[in-house]
């Protein structure tokens, strides 16, 4: 089946290092990092809700299906098979237009970006180096915690 989501992973520095260094810690740092990780990625999916519901009809109602998913990581997802609007159409059918606008479908109500976004996208970059410094910091604390290189 094809997938109809997207799933966003905040781009973050040393990130391979980091997750080597808490594999060799025990199964309690994993469940810390995934906690940190988890009220971090929702941060980012308020926001980017917030984003989304300040955008236009379209991107208000995608923005329902921002959520944050679990992962050692802050990752965010939107879309899915959720029917939306008073047309019932499923949310992945709305995702892109309304995050990167259409020169077709006027339903959208802003041209393509090429190149560019409007809410989804714009808003993870916005966040993402102060979203990549707390992560990096509660990684350093949990691997200071439990004895770590």
């Amino acid at each position: 089946m094809a997938k109809t989501g997207l799933t966003v992973q905040v781009r973050i520095d040393g990130l391979r290092e980091t997750i080597a260094a808490l594999n060799a810690l025990p199964k309690d740092a994993s469940d810390e990092i995934r906690a940190a990780a988890a009220e971090l990625a929702g941060k980012l999916a308020t926001a980017a809700a917030a984003a989304g519901r300040a955008e236009g009809r379209q991107a208000a109602l995608v923005a329902t299906t921002v959520r944050p998913a679990r992962d050692r990581v802050p990752v965010i997802t939107a879309g899915g098979a959720r029917k939306l609007g008073r047309n019932r159409k499923p949310a992945f059918k709305l995702l892109f237009g309304s995050e990167f606008g259409s020169n077709y479908y006027r339903q959208f109500g802003k041209v393509h970006l090429s190149g560019g976004s409007y809410w989804f996208f714009e808003t993870v970059e916005a966040e993402q180096a102060e979203i990549s410094a707390e992560w990096l910091a509660a990684a350093d604390e949990i691997i200071a915690k439990f004895g770590g290189a």
